[in-house]
């Protein structure tokens, strides 16, 4: 079957280009090892430019229909199914104290290395992001720096930045004031000052399963007790289970992602968000959301976030610059509703204050410097590196495999076949200098062995490639073994 989102209504022109040769290879007209046209005679017989035809070839080579060889020009690939989802998540449901932290620890450590493949790694590559206009602005706010401001907003931070948050929430139409936000130092200060703003040790705190690490680790830290909740992902957190993990339990808070949720990449359909909104609020359950992968979906619209529809001040929203627009400045933001105060004074207690150049900077270019442009271009790079590595998922690991299929973000949740072990994979791959997330360090119980997350967040190149057959190799012989 061709790929439905080739051939869309109302496809761009290398877009229809392409769902015609798909449709002659679903046809067998063309057939696996038939040489395609050239471009250049390519663009002649469809009369349109060769740029048409490159594109049109790069969309099918990024999704497995073709591949390149070397001064020969472009090959019909033998088709391989598109690996199904990973399952719907089965935790047991019982709190759980949390150890993560060394695991976690190691595999951080296992992406420092720039010669490392960083398909483990927690952030996009940095060439993505504006580098050299973010120091431009870094000077300008500098230059027009108030000397009394670095004392008026010590504790919230700083009052431009504040608007600037607070006008891209009203775009989406909620009503987040500029008074009512808190800077962070990036969104996990953001998370942990929400914590401990509704929590105290040994309180109970419901997580999807599986989990980022870092919600782990900061539950441990803070002595929590985590209730893993079912998630698909596809959708989400199971909504059924959580109110049955509610009942059971009275946790005093959530703690989700509910656009492209770290591992998963799953998004929660609005009304479902609407629907967990009503829940936790029917039982006065404070919800901490971490939306920091929000802004980049790969649709038409932005989904909200579920704080969209807080009518109750009970949702924390928590999100940040790092990994859209700015990693290494740390900058992130809680709109805490009800919690603001509470969330103020938990800030002046840890760290008072986060640095107000880094806060100028961004000020600054997202007053003047195209955010938004460079947010469109980011999510199409994502898509296409996902497109990428979803082909070379399906070239190169064995039958039986399962991965993800996020609308944004960039990460794959890949499941491997019965009898693999994501340890024993990780520490395999990382001898081959290649780095990947296990599943393990996403559950407080050290769950999902059979589970490995991707990194598509950096530029595909050949090195990516030869890593994901490297890695299908090691996984075949553990099959094999």
């Amino acid at each position: 079957m061709a790929d439905s989102s080739i051939g869309a209504v109302r496809p761009k022109r290398y877009e229809a280009v392409a769902a015609d040769i798909v449709r002659s290879i679903d046809a067998g007209t063309l057939r696996a090892g038939d040489r395609l046209p050239s471009v250049r005679q390519a663009s002649t017989a469809r009369r349109v430019s060769v740029s048409t035809i490159f594109q049109a070839y790069y969309l099918l080579e990024a999704r497995g229909y073709i591949q390149a060889r070397d001064r020969s020009g472009y090959y019909v690939n033998p088709r391989k199914r598109t690996p199904p989802e990973p399952e719907i998540s089965q935790p047991d449901g019982n709190p759980a104290p949390v150890d993560v932290a060394a695991l976690a620890f190691e595999v951080l450590g296992s992406v420092r290395d720039p010669d490392t493949v960083p398909f483990g790694s927690a952030f996009p590559a940095p060439t993505l992001f504006p580098l050299v206009r973010l120091a431009s602005s870094l000077k300008a706010g500098l230059r027009r720096m108030d000397p009394w401001s670095s004392i008026a907003d010590m504790f919230t931070g700083n009052a431009a930045l504040r608007r600037q948050i607070a006008v891209r929430y009203l775009i989406d139409g909620m009503d987040v004031q500029g008074d009512d936000l808190v800077i962070t130092n990036g969104a996990m200060e953001a998370l942990q000052l929400a914590l401990m703003a509704v929590t105290r040790p040994g309180d109970t705190v419901l997580i999807e399963s599986p989990a980022f690490y870092a919600t782990l680790q900061a539950l441990e830290r803070l002595k929590l007790h985590a209730v893993e909740v079912p998630t698909s992902p596809r959708t989400g957190i199971q909504l059924d289970a959580l109110a049955q993990a509610i009942e059971r339990h009275r946790p005093q808070a959530c703690w989700i992602m509910s656009n492209f949720q770290n591992p998963t990449g799953s998004l929660m359909p609005e009304p479902q968000k609407q629907a967990l909104v009503a829940l936790l609020a029917r039982h006065r359950i404070p919800l901490i959301e971490d939306d920091v992968y929000g802004e980049l979906y790969f649709g038409r619209v932005r989904p909200l976030p579920a704080k969209a529809y807080d009518r109750d001040g009970l949702v924390l929203h928590c999100a940040s610059f790092s990994k859209c627009l700015a990693p290494g400045y740390r900058v992130g933001w809680v709109a805490a509703g009800r919690y603001a105060r509470e969330v103020e004074r938990q800030k002046l207690m840890t760290t008072l204050a986060s640095p107000s150049p880094n806060q100028l900077a961004l000020a600054e270019y997202l007053d003047h410097g195209g955010y938004d442009r460079h947010l469109r271009q980011l999510r199409a790079t994502l898509q296409r590196q996902q497109q990428q590595m979803m082909a070379a998922l399906a070239r190169y690991f064995p039958e039986g495999t399962r991965a993800s299929r996020p609308q944004g973000g960039y990460f794959l949740w890949v499941q491997l076949p019965p009898g693999a072990d994501a340890l024993a994979v990780y520490r395999a791959a990382l001898a081959r200098r290649i780095s990947v997330a296990p599943g393990p360090i996403f559950s407080p119980r050290g769950d999902f062995r059979d589970c490995l997350r991707l990194n598509y967040g950096h530029p595909w190149d050949q090195t990516l490639e030869d890593a994901m057959r490297v890695l299908g190799e090691i996984v075949a012989r553990q099959l094999s073994a």
